[in-house]
């Protein structure tokens, strides 16, 4: 069975991207066939992963953004008639999305500058269940890790039905703090009207300084407001940009690295919650 989680926070700056990408990396390392999801217009995720490809799979035209476009009628060569079915050019199958990254068992349906602009569209005719769809007609793989955009709005709302499992990156900042009550907000809105079967599995405290009071002062406070703060912290390190300009995620690049070991840490965790 495949698992599908789905990393969010509306505020930005909180890591959403990185802690995806080497999540999906831990667990391609581990043997598992993974696919990132990456629904940020930014495109930061499918650059970090596929880096030098990425520009030539945009022209091929095979990014979410083509996939949602391919949904919307008459916004595509895809469009379907069902008055002229025989008339009617065949929709892309899930798989052609998906690019395998140069990484064994890690794959990437990237994302695109353009889905902004499809927003509008897709909000008006009610697509917001095409993501799972899509999910769900995809085989052969075993877990997916969901990049969403820093906002609440179609792709991240999308993402949050799609997906069984949510993790909610957090920066041991006080407006991060304010920021994540409105996100539990909007999760159990998510719950009660689109998907009662999605987990909050916990937040991840990220960009960590254990030697320094405050971080550990709001940690505590979230603690003690009962929000599902996770034992493993990741820690802030200059090591990251690297893996960013390497575009090859921890695991890869440095395995002994501290950082390497605390995402390790962390995907052992989420691994041992989703058992039961």
């Amino acid at each position: 069975m495949m698992v599908c989680r789905v990393i969010f926070n509306k505020k930005g700056g909180v890591g959403k991207t990185t802690i995806t990408c080497n999540l999906a990396a831990i667990s391609a390392s581990s043997g598992q066939k993974t696919i990132v999801v990456d629904l940020d217009p930014q495109a930061n995720a499918s650059q970090y992963l596929l880096r030098d490809r990425y520009n030539e799979i945009k022209e091929q035209g095979r990014t979410i953004f083509d996939f949602f476009k391919a949904s919307l009628d008459g916004g595509s060569i895809f469009e379907f008639n069902p008055f002229f079915s025989h008339l009617s050019s065949p929709r892309p199958e899930p798989e052609s999305f998906i690019h395998q990254t140069r990484f064994d068992n890690l794959y990437v349906i990237p994302s695109h500058s353009g889905l902004a602009d499809l927003e509008a569209q897709l909000v008006s005719k009610h697509k917001i269940y095409k993501l799972k769809e899509m999910l769900e007609k995809i085989s052969g793989f075993e877990a997916v890790f969901i990049d969403t955009p820093p906002a609440m709005n179609f792709f991240s709302q999308s993402a949050l039905i799609a997906a069984s499992r949510c993790l909610i990156p957090f920066d041991c900042d006080a407006f991060s703090k304010d920021a994540i009550f409105d996100v539990g907000k909007h999760i159990g809105d998510i719950q009660r009207d689109h998907n009662n079967a999605l987990i909050v599995e916990g937040i991840i405290v990220n960009q960590f300084m254990a030697r320094a009071a405050y971080p550990k002062k709001i940690v505590d406070e979230l603690k003690a407001d009962g929000l599902p703060i996770l034992a493993t912290k990741i820690s802030s390190s200059v090591k990251i940009r690297e893996s960013h300009h390497e575009s090859t995620p921890m695991i890869f690049l440095s395995p002994g690295h501290k950082l390497t070991q605390e995402y390790q840490a962390l995907y052992d965790e989420i691994s041992r919650k989703g058992q039961f």
